[in-house]
């Protein structure tokens, strides 16, 4: 029954992340990208990250492209941005549902293990 979600908030906008680019890669003795995709309007994926055919525990890293998001809203941001790439490095323990929410600003982020 596992599987890997996430969620993408713009908590400088007080809505969802639509259309921010991010990627998954597991980690082993070298780091694999497993998925990438876009949030959609909701600020989520339409599918799983992992699904439970796909699931496996380890260690994992997700890559969410922040800067390219907020500049495509037309946020001014500083050169280089004060963000840019946000990398999230976690595990995968159990064999149960993992929720991974990003809430994001130019300026600042926050990540928790949701359900």
């Amino acid at each position: 029954m596992g599987r890997l979600t996430t969620h993408v908030l713009d908590t400088a906008h007080g809505r969802p992340a639509n259309d921010l680019q991010l990627r998954l890669y597991r980690k082993a003795n070298r780091r694999v990208l497993v998925k990438s995709g876009r949030t959609n309007a909701d600020g989520r994926l339409d599918a799983p990250l992992l699904s439970e055919q796909e699931f496996a525990p380890g260690a994992y890293a997700i890559e969410f492209d922040v800067a390219d998001y907020f500049r495509a809203l037309g946020t001014e941001l500083a050169s280089p941005p004060f963000l840019d790439t946000v990398v999230l490095d976690f595990g995968l323990a159990q064999d149960q549902h993992y929720h991974v929410p990003l809430l994001v600003s130019p300026w600042s982020y926050s990540s928790y293990r949701g359900s």
